[in-house]
């Protein structure tokens, strides 16, 4: 080398030692990096993590012994300011040649020889292409390990959030919730995830769904305190509507009477009321001894089935009353069918006209079946547009 060839050489491994150490303190700094030195790791995780930190202790004894080169060097250019042949000799030597030695690694017994350890002499850029690849092989494992515990333990957080407020509610409604199933199954899952976040797979989908289970205990503690708080306003108001269920009940009755002396019914049409059934079920909530979420579960279930009670009323006298529009829709399309018949000639016809008798009679008769009626109507509307008799 040159003197200038020298110098350059040496500021530039200089610079590219300091970006080195930088990397490998920001390493170490890594937060990932940090809890991994403490975590008791097992399974896959726990095998990943060896195989980084051999490849992490071959990059400090790379990086000790390329730091040792360098201090050689800067030694030697320090000794004179002018270098002379000797000196530039050794500077090439050390900047250029296969000067960094790399021991072999201490091995445990049973895997030593009586031989006489293997060791690597490497130029600074074989050893620079040694270290990124160590550190690239640690940090794809800190990398990975990190995108699983970023990804899960804001999850477990959540669980663990979902299952305080459950308690925080338990608490205010001055009833215990037994959430002791809930509390092992987080506490495994955690584990689960800081121990083996590589083999915890599995871990997301048992999280989402004691997050949803914790939900739902927590939306029954919150309904049972509007309950506990609300009581005597919702009971009136569930008394009104039993109130509702008994008038849409009444006027289902009396479309029934209406309809069944001119429609024939079947038995199953006739209107049962659920009111008396309610009612009982109501005064049980007043003398039960159970606690408010009990109370609260059974409130909401005679309102939802209160609702349904109206409604279900409400559209049996609705159905019952549209008998009556199906029949004079049939009556007014046989009339329509006859008046066609008389325009075509076919009105004096005698299978037609014995085909308008019957579906005449059963649409006139009392009470009237519907099913029979249509069937006989559409018979006769076929036979007058020539669909056969």
């Amino acid at each position: 080398m040159s003197r200038e060839g020298a110098d350059h050489a040496l500021r530039a491994r200089a610079a590219e030692r300091d970006r080195i150490s930088g990397d490998l303190l920001d390493l170490e700094s890594h937060t990932t990096y940090q809890v991994l030195r403490s975590a008791s790791l097992r399974d896959a995780t726990r095998r990943r993590w060896d195989d980084a930190q051999g490849a992490l202790a071959t990059l400090w004894s790379l990086y000790d012994a390329y730091r040792g080169v360098l201090r050689d060097a800067e030694k030697i250019r320090a000794e004179r300011s002018r270098l002379g042949g000797e000196q530039l000799e050794a500077l090439t030597s050390l900047l250029s040649g296969r000067s960094v030695l790399l021991k072999a690694p201490a091995r445990p017994v049973e895997q030593r020889s009586l031989l006489p350890p293997v060791e690597e002499r490497l130029t600074l850029d074989e050893t620079v292409l040694r270290m990124d690849a160590a550190f690239q092989h640690a940090t794809d494992a800190l990398t990975e390990i990190d995108a699983v515990w970023s990804a899960l333990l804001p999850r477990v957080d959540s669980a663990a959030a979902a299952l305080a407020g459950a308690r925080e509610l338990s608490g205010r409604l001055g009833e215990p919730v037994d959430l002791a199933r809930q509390d092992a199954e987080l506490a495994r899952l955690r584990e689960a995830v800081l121990a083996d976040p590589l083999g915890a797979g599995h871990v997301k989908q048992e999280l989402d769904a004691l997050v949803r289970g914790l939900e739902r205990v927590h939306a029954d503690l919150e309904q049972a305190l509007a309950v506990k708080d609300e009581y005597g306003a919702r009971r009136e108001n569930l008394q009104a509507a039993l109130d509702g269920v008994r008038a849409a009940e009444s006027q289902a009755r009396l479309a029934h009477g209406a309809v069944v002396v001119k429609i024939a019914l079947p038995p199953q049409a006739q209107p049962r009321s659920v009111v008396p059934e309610l009612e009982a079920e109501l005064a049980e909530l007043d003398v039960a001894a159970g606690s408010w979420l009990e109370r609260s579960r059974r409130l909401a279930a005679l309102e939802r089935r209160a609702e349904e009670s109206t409604a279900r009323a409400t559209a049996a006298a609705r159905a019952l009353h549209g008998l009556l529009g199906r029949r004079e829709e049939l009556r007014g399309l046989l009339g329509a069918c006859q008046a066609k018949a008389a325009r075509t000639g076919l009105v004096e016809d005698p299978d037609v006209m014995r085909l308008y008798e019957r579906a005449r009679l059963l649409l006139w008769s009392a009470p009237c079946d519907l099913t029979k009626a249509a069937a006989a109507v559409d018979q006769y509307k076929r036979a007058i547009h020539g669909g056969g008799r």
